[in-house]
């Protein structure tokens, strides 16, 4: 899986301590994933997200690399640093809902690999982007965006050409495809539930709505 597995996540240590600058470079390569889903007025906002999450991060990384070196660095240095106004600010703000839209990316790829359809229309992904959609973003979203997201799942690609976009245009079979999806949520999947894990320990999570 061409888009997946060019840029390797570092195995979560034992300690779940997350370098920040390794995890920003990997992850810096995931953005164009929300092309493969089309549908630019929905997609190409959560890619902007993304991207402008990743680059906010790492200007507070480059601020001070060894004061900045795992993420959990970030959220204990800027808790200390901005006061009554942390969690809403800074990296911490970044990363939260950088998380968010890698939820979302991980859960919909999970219900592809582990085979969860709508047994009328295989061949579509509706069942696994609104899956993924209830699980990683509704909550913090307000009812357009809501009402947006909903009707998006009608214009998603069908699942044989998000596979060959992820592919980057290469044929290749439905069973070679999942298997790649299948490694790279092995390595990704413990690193996003660290850092989820790590926000609640914070007690840094928020839930307003956008």
């Amino acid at each position: 899986m061409a888009l997946l597995l060019e840029h390797e996540f570092k195995p979560l240590p034992a300690d779940k301590q997350i370098e920040t600058l390794p995890f920003l470079e990997a992850v810096a390569h995931l953005p164009p994933f929300f092309d493969c889903l089309g549908t630019p007025i929905v997609y190409s906002p959560v890619k902007a997200d993304l991207s402008g999450n990743i680059k906010k991060i790492r200007a507070v990384y480059d601020s001070n690399p060894a004061k900045f070196k795992t993420l959990q660095n970030i959220l204990e240095v800027e808790k200390e640093l901005h006061g009554s106004a942390w969690p809403k600010t800074g990296a911490t703000l970044a990363l939260m809902w950088l998380k968010r839209g890698l939820k979302f990316m991980l859960v919909l790829l999970q219900s592809i690999s582990d085979g969860e359809r709508d047994e009328e229309h295989p061949n579509l992904i509706r069942v696994n982007a609104m899956k993924a959609y209830e699980i990683a973003l509704k909550k913090y979203h307000g009812w357009m965006l809501q009402k947006l997201f909903t009707g998006s799942v009608y214009a998603l690609p069908y699942k044989s050409d998000l596979l060959k976009a992820l592919e980057k245009g290469k044929e290749v079979k439905e069973e070679e495809s999942i298997e790649k999806i299948h490694q790279f949520l092995t390595r990704v999947t413990p690193i996003l539930d660290a850092i989820y894990e790590m926000y609640t320990k914070m007690n840094a999570e928020l839930s307003y709505k956008a």
